[in-house]
């Protein structure tokens, strides 16, 4: 298993793990989109390489504390920022429960911290808040988050500043070479 940068034959998959984790809400963004949030931020957009076969995706961009993508315009270039916005992270749902997203995260969250940003945000959407407030996100109540985000969406945020990474170190559990 190993994240690795999104490679252009990787979008079709991508834009199907997407599909497939917001069947049924407005927060399918679709190819065109997600691959302009791709290319706006490569260094900390990147897939889960599962014996080939892309088993999840992170999309995480530079944007200013308290901002965050509109769901429904492409990307603009990158704007400098000390904060990455974790956009999207999806783990394929025959791999969810194994410890994925928690291995996707600790990667995001080593990248950031050799990028130094000072903070990850995300808005978290149906009903995750929760979940994202056990991986030390704390929740921003007066930001107020797009309809498009969801009834139930929450800006949410941490400093990366003194950041224990749980779980097992990159090298267990990511044993290939990770750019």
């Amino acid at each position: 298993m190993c994240p690795r940068p999104i490679r252009d034959s990787d979008w079709p998959n991508v834009a199907a793990l997407e599909a497939d984790a917001y069947a049924g809400s407005s927060l399918a963004e679709g190819r065109a989109v997600l691959e302009s949030r791709g290319r706006a931020a490569p260094a900390t957009c990147f897939v889960l390489d599962l014996d080939g076969r892309v088993a999840g995706y992170v999309l995480a961009l530079p944007y200013p504390m308290f901002q965050y993508p509109d769901l429904a315009r492409a990307e603009r270039p990158a704007v400098p920022s000390r904060n990455l916005h974790l956009h999207d992270m999806v783990v394929a749902r025959d791999q969810r429960g194994r410890g994925r997203g928690s291995g996707l995260l600790n990667h995001l969250t080593r990248t950031a911290g050799t990028a130094g940003y000072d903070h990850i945000s995300l808005v978290a959407v149906e009903g995750k808040a929760t979940f994202w407030a056990s991986r030390g996100f704390l929740a921003h109540q007066g930001v107020a988050v797009p309809p498009d985000y969801g009834d139930n969406a929450v800006y949410m945020s941490r400093a990366l500043t003194g950041v224990r990474i749980s779980g097992a170190t990159k090298a267990d559990r990511f044993p290939c070479p990770v750019p």
